[in-house]
C-alpha cells in the first residue's frame, strides 16, 4: 500500500488509499507552514472551518465555481494594475500556482498578513521568491487603506494601493470591504458563500484554492489566446448572486452534484 508523507520531521504518513487522503495532505501544508513560520497559527482554525465548508460542496470544483474562475480569468487580463494579495496560508498551500498565476497576468504580489509580525512577512516573501517570484512587494507603513485598523491595512503604494483589480484569496471580510470602498474590483476565493467575505467580493469563487488556482490558470492562458472579446463574455455570464445562491443550496443540502476534481 502507497502511502505519502511531507519531508517535514514528525510528519504523518498518509496511505493513498485513505478516504481523507487529499484533505490531510492539504492540512499537512498548513502545519508546515506554522512550522516554518509562514503561516499563523491562527490559519490552522481558518483551515479547518475551509474544510468543513469543502466537504459539504462534495470536495470537487463545481459549476458556480467553474463560472466564477472563468470570470476572474477574464477580469484579470483586463485588469490595467493586477495586484495578487498573499497570506500565510496561501503561501502555505499554492506559492508555485500563485507565482504562476502572477505571471501570466502580470500582476504584482504583495504580502499582507492580519497578525502583525515582520518576521512571517518576510518568510512569506521567502517562500514565494522559492517559488519563482522575481519580485515580491511588502506592506508599507507610509500607505493605507482607509477604514481598517488592523495591521491588514498597510499597504504597498506600488502595489495594492495603486490596483484596479485585486485577487485575494483567504481574504478578511472587513478589507474585503474596504478594497471595494476605494474603487477597487475584488476577486477571493471563499468556502463559505454566506461570509462578508463572499458577498462582497465582485467575484467569488467558491472552492478550495488548491483546487481552482490551476484551474484559473488554465482558463487565463485560453482566454488570452481568445482576445477581449471573449474576456467580456465571460464577465457577462457572471451572476454574482446566482453563484452564491447555487453554492449555498449546495452547502445546505450538503450533497452538491458531481463536479470536477
Amino acid at each position: 500500500m502507497s502511502a505519502k508523507k511531507s519531508s517535514r520531521p514528525g510528519a504523518a504518513v498518509v496511505p493513498a488509499s485513505h478516504p481523507r487522503h487529499a484533505s490531510l495532505m492539504i492540512r499537512e501544508r498548513i502545519v508546515a507552514g506554522v512550522e516554518q513560520g509562514v503561516t499563523s497559527i491562527h490559519g490552522l482554525i481558518a483551515q479547518g472551518r475551509g474544510e468543513a465548508f469543502d466537504y459539504l460542496i462534495g470536495e470537487r470544483t463545481q459549476p458556480f465555481a467553474a463560472t466564477a474562475i472563468e470570470a476572474a480569468a477574464a477580469l484579470l487580463l483586463r485588469a490595467r494594475h493586477p495586484v495578487i494579495s498573499v497570506n500565510g496560508n496561501v503561501a502555505a498551500l499554492a506559492a508555485r500556482e500563485v507565482v504562476l498565476l502572477g505571471t501570466l497576468v502580470g500582476a504584482a504580489l504583495e504580502v499582507n498578513i492580519f497578525h502583525s509580525s515582520l518576521q512571517r512577512e518576510r518568510a512569506i516573501r521567502a517562500v514565494l521568491e522559492k517559488a519563482g517570484a522575481e519580485r515580491v512587494l511588502m506592506p508599507s507603513k507610509k500607505s493605507t487603506l482607509p477604514g481598517l485598523d488592523h495591521n491588514r491595512r498597510f499597504v504597498n503604494p506600488a502595489g495594492i494601493a495603486h490596483a484596479d483589480v485585486v485577487f485575494v484569496p483567504l481574504e478578511d471580510g472587513d478589507r474585503c470591504q474596504a478594497l471595494r470602498a476605494a474603487g477597487k474590483d475584488v476577486i477571493t476565493v471563499d468556502l463559505n458563500p454566506l461570509s462578508r467575505t463572499a458577498r462582497t467580493a465582485t467575484i467569488t469563487i467558491v472552492d478550495n484554492l488548491v483546487r481552482c488556482l490551476p484551474l484559473l490558470c488554465e482558463r487565463v492562458i485560453a482566454l488570452q489566446k481568445a482576445g477581449p472579446t471573449a474576456w467580456a463574455k465571460a464577465l457577462s455570464l457572471y451572476r454574482h448572486d446566482g453563484v452564491l445562491k447555487a453554492a449555498e443550496r449546495a452547502v445546505r443540502s450538503g450533497h452538491a452534484p458531481a463536479g470536477r476534481r
